[in-house]
């Protein structure tokens, strides 16, 4: 059997346990370390500093690649808050596949979505009031990097806010920002190492 940790990850913590760089110009930054004290976990997949929400961690080695390999295509979802009222138009091109500058991204499912309630982000997502804001729900099969953000932005409203909300089965429903659970599950069985034919 494997741990499974779900993490609900507060904006500006690093995905790791210890900070490579050291310092930010505004000092010390945070990492996993500052807020889970179990050894011999590490994460599945990264979440990025500036991003809230549904981090995994295991101490699992077939675990951890069944969840972060890009091959295996584990959906991601994401509530994104972004600057504008966002159209059917531009759903309908992160439904598609958008052009970013390394490709065309997979086809995401997108929708409206009414303002979730969250817990208030510290500090809070500026706010202009001659220009509203809107929220959506995209899902995506792949990991680029910043992906969701430059997909936002290539679509015309740039993202403000961005909570993962679930990988794969698992979500962040019930846990308050800076908590986490441990579930017992079953590690994927290895694959068979195949045999090279003698020719």
């Amino acid at each position: 059997m494997a741990s499974l940790i779900l993490f609900n990850k507060p904006f500006q913590v690093l995905s790791q346990f210890t900070d490579q760089a050291r310092e930010s110009p505004t000092g010390k930054r945070a990492t996993l370390a500052d807020w889970i004290s179990l050894p011999s976990v590490y994460p599945a997949g990264r979440l990025d500093y500036d991003s809230e929400g549904l981090l995994l961690l295991t101490d699992s080695g077939p675990l951890q690649h069944r969840i972060a390999a890009p091959d295996n295509k584990m959906p991601k979802t994401y509530w994104v808050q972004v600057e504008g009222q966002i159209n059917e138009n531009a759903l309908q091109s992160l439904r598609q596949g958008i052009m970013l500058k390394d490709g065309k991204t997979r086809p995401a499912l997108a929708e409206h979505l009414q303002p979730p309630d969250l817990w208030p982000r510290d500090p809070p997502v500026r706010h202009r009031q001659t220009i509203p804001t809107s929220w959506i729900s995209i899902t995506i099969t792949e990991g680029r990097n910043r992906q969701v953000r430059r997909m936002t932005a290539a679509a015309g409203f740039p993202t403000l806010r961005l909570v993962r909300y679930a990988v794969g089965e698992w979500t962040i429903n019930g846990m308050a920002p800076g908590r986490y659970r441990t579930l017992t599950v079953h590690p994927p069985a290895r694959k068979p190492k195949q045999r090279k034919q003698r020719s």
